[in-house]
C-alpha cells in the first residue's frame, strides 16, 4: 500500500545508487525512518538534488509505502545547517547524533518526540551551542531507546536523592555513599561527572546556554557516559571513534583553520 504524504524530515544518510540515482533515508516526523529512492539526483539540474544533501532538514513529498522503498517527488522548505558542512569538528558530532538515532530506531516507527529532539539538537550545534555538551545531553536521553533506563533521580537501593553518588552498573543507576559497599565494581566516577549526568538526563534543549562546563570536567563527562554505552549498549559506531580521534590532532586543524595566529611575528 502507498500514499503521496507530505511530511517533516532530516536526511539520516545518502548512498549513490548506480551512476545518477540515490537512496535516501529520512527521519521523518510522522512515519519514522523510511529509506526513499530519488532518481536522476546526480544530475546538476534535479529539482531534489540539494534536498538529500546530508545535514538537510525539509518538508518532503512523497509516495510513502507500508514496505519497500519509497519515493521521493519534491521538497520545500529546505534547511541546510551550514556550519556542519563547512566545519570538520561539527561535522562530526552532527554526524554522530545522525548516526546514533539511525541504530536506536526501528524502521517505520514513528517518534515525534525524537525527531524533535534530533532537529533541535542539530539547530543548536548550528548556532554555536558547545557541541560536546549537546552530544552528552542527545546520548544520556537515548539511553532508554536501547532498553536502558539507568535510575540517575537519586540511589537506587534507597531512594535518597542527596549526594555523593556513584554509579553502579550491576544496579542499573546510582547508589549513594551509604551503598557503595554493595557493589566494589562501582565506576568510582568524580561527583562532577555524576552532577551534569543527572542534569543533562532531564535537561531541555532550550537551556542550554545556561551550561557552562571546564574542559576538564567535560572530559570526565564524556568518560563516565562512553564506560555506561560500552557496558550497557554496546555499539561502536565509527563517527564516534572519529571524535575520539579529534582531540589528537584538533589543535592542529584548529590552527589551520586560524592561519593569522600562524602569521603573527615574534
Amino acid at each position: 500500500m502507498s500514499q503521496i504524504e507530505e511530511f517533516e524530515g532530516i536526511v539520516l544518510s545518502v548512498k549513490k545508487h548506480r551512476e545518477q540515482d540515490h537512496l535516501v533515508k529520512i527521519f521523518t516526523d510522522r512515519f519514522g525512518k523510511l529509506m526513499f529512492f530519488t532518481r536522476g539526483t546526480g544530475k546538476r539540474n534535479n529539482k531534489l538534488k540539494t534536498a538529500i544533501l546530508p545535514f538537510t532538514k525539509a518538508t518532503y513529498i512523497g509516495d510513502v509505502r507500508t514496505t519497500g522503498l519509497c519515493f521521493l517527488n519534491d521538497a520545500k522548505d529546505q534547511q541546510q545547517y551550514q556550519s556542519m558542512q563547512t566545519d570538520i569538528f561539527l561535522n562530526a558530532y552532527a554526524t554522530y547524533l545522525l548516526n546514533l538515532t539511525d541504530v536506536a530506531l526501528e524502521d517505520r516507527q514513528p517518534n515525534p518526540a525524537l525527531y524533535h529532539k534530533l532537529a533541535a539538537s542539530l539547530q543548536e550545534i548550528d548556532e554555536g551551542s558547545d557541541p560536546e555538551i549537546i552530544m552528552n545531553i542527545f546520548e544520556i536521553q537515548l539511553l532508554p531507546y536501547f532498553g536502558v533506563a539507568p535510575e540517575l533521580r537519586g540511589c537506587r537501593v534507597c531512594g535518597n536523592t542527596e549526594g555523593p553518588f556513584d554509579y553502579s552498573q550491576t544496579y542499573g543507576g546510582l547508589l549513594c555513599q551509604k551503598h557503595w559497599h554493595m557493589d566494589e565494581h562501582r565506576y568510582h566516577a568524580t561527583q562532577r561527572s555524576i552532577y551534569f549526568i543527572r542534569l543533562f538526563s532531564r535537561v531541555s534543549l532550550d537551556q542550554i546556554g545556561a551550561i557552562s562546563v571546564k574542559e576538564e570536567t567535560k572530559k570526565e563527562i564524556q568518560s563516565l557516559v562512553d564506560q555506561i554505552y560500552d557496558d550497557s549498549v554496546g555499539i561502536k559506531l565509527k563517527s564516534k571513534g572519529f571524535i575520539k580521534k579529534m582531540d589528537k590532532w584538533g589543535s592542529v586543524l584548529k590552527d589551520a583553520r586560524n592561519p593569522e595566529k600562524n602569521d603573527r611575528k615574534d
